[in-house]
């Protein structure tokens, strides 16, 4: 019998498409492929999220490495906005807030930085959680089976009780390998009919996203 839900929080809880980001600015498929590889696909963004590197020292590589190859402006334009993807969905709260009523505790475990993270608790769908991991505390980012098992160890989890939410299907198999029933987010709707698959009921029809 399940007890544990854990959610990803970027692409899942909240907003994060980087691709999608890039497309609605600059309308240009091979241009938005660079400068995917020049922000969200860098190593720097890696280590943002491992805490291997403060969030001035992977802007200044970033820049840097766009400005020799002709595109600071428009990488500089990412970085001062891209914090606006991160908006909370509300229909997965809805979720949340009927798990919790339900019994079930609620658990995060997210690829994020530390400013960021810092960001999301301020918001009043933090308090739904009951613990979490985050990368860059144990500088290891999913689908590393450590970031896996520190959750487990740390709140005693079961993993026979636990199901595992994260929008990308890598992290999900990981965690499927430890052990640990995974189901891959893609919308709130095929949410709902997985976890009753699984045995866990919502009482209400999925809301539509403000």
């Amino acid at each position: 019998m399940y007890q544990n839900i854990v959610f990803d929080l970027g692409g899942v809880v909240v907003g994060f498409d980087p691709h999608n980001f890039l497309a609605d600015r600059f309308f240009d498929e091979v241009l938005e492929s660079t400068l995917y590889d020049l922000t969200f696909g860098t190593n720097e963004w890696r280590m943002l999220d491992a805490g291997e590197c403060t969030r001035e020292e992977a802007d200044a590589a970033m820049l840097a490495r766009a400005k020799a190859a002709g595109h600071q402006f428009e990488v500089q334009a990412i970085l001062d906005d891209w914090f606006s993807m991160l908006r909370t969905q509300k229909d997965v709260v809805a979720v949340m807030k009927e798990l919790r009523r339900n019994g079930y505790q609620l658990y995060y475990l997210s690829n994020i930085a530390v400013d960021v993270m810092a960001t999301l608790e301020q918001r009043s769908f933090w308090q739904l959680f009951d613990g979490g991991v985050a990368s860059w505390e144990v500088h290891a980012n999913k689908p590393n089976p450590l970031i896996y098992e520190t959750l487990l160890k740390r709140y005693k989890l079961r993993r026979e009780e636990t199901i595992f939410i994260d929008d990308s299907a890598v992290n999900v198999k990981a965690a499927y390998d430890l052990g640990i029933n995974s189901i891959q987010f893609q919308g709130v709707e095929s949410l709902v009919q997985t976890l009753a698959d699984n045995g866990i009921n919502m009482r209400f029809g999925p809301q539509k996203e403000a």
